[in-house]
């Protein structure tokens, strides 16, 4: 497997007050259950320590990208993991139409090049398959983009819509609020749709 890490591979390493809280984690599982689909292989990008997949999904397997070794070794829902730094090159290391469903879960702001890793995961899933990337009002403010400190929560959903729709290889965009009802952290989530490696009307 790539062996490549970040000289800052901090991904699972978060400070308490960064990381989101137990609500918000809940509901991020609540949506992995109602959109991914049981039994399918399942792609986590910047993957860290744990996963926050619904424990009685029976995923036929699941495979986690990041950059940081300990941090993956130590997620118990990965069935495998690839060491892979996005920033650096974001073609991810898998064939086309692999996957049933991916994922990227509070680290969309960590990319420099989202657009082209989103365009990437579309590649690797069949067509059809969900992609999820659901975010809360907590990063790493040292690790995150620019421009994302500079966003509020709406326009943090309309920039993440924006790169699935320029991507070009994405269909059935939605933003949602799932914030939990009770109190706690709020949480959004962009979800789209594949139309696998090359979308109908694609030019060779």
């Amino acid at each position: 497997m790539p062996a490549e890490l970040a000289l800052d591979s901090g991904f699972g390493g978060e400070l308490p007050f960064e990381q989101i809280d137990d609500a918000a984690i809940a509901a991020i599982t609540e949506l992995y259950r109602e959109v991914l689909p049981p039994g399918g292989a399942i792609l986590d990008v910047l993957s860290g320590w744990v996963s926050h997949l619904p424990p009685e999904a029976p995923y036929r397997r699941v495979v986690g990208v990041g950059i940081d070794q300990c941090a993956l070794t130590e997620n118990a829902f990965l069935d495998e993991w690839r060491l892979h730094d996005l920033n650096r090159d974001p073609v991810l290391p898998f064939p086309n139409g692999e996957f049933d469903g991916a994922t990227i879960c509070a680290a969309i702001q960590n990319l420099t090049r989202p657009g082209d890793v989103i365009r990437e995961v579309a590649r690797v899933l069949r067509p059809g398959a969900p992609l999820i990337v659901s975010f809360s009002n907590r990063c790493q403010t040292t690790k995150a983009i620019a421009c994302w400190c500079l966003l509020d929560e709406t326009q943090h959903l309309c920039r993440i819509a924006q790169y699935f729709a320029e991507a070009g290889n994405w269909a059935d965009i939605r933003c949602i609020d799932r914030t939990p009802s009770g109190g706690g952290q709020p949480l959004y989530a962009v979800i789209g749709r594949s139309l696998g490696a090359h979308p109908p009307g694609a030019s060779d």
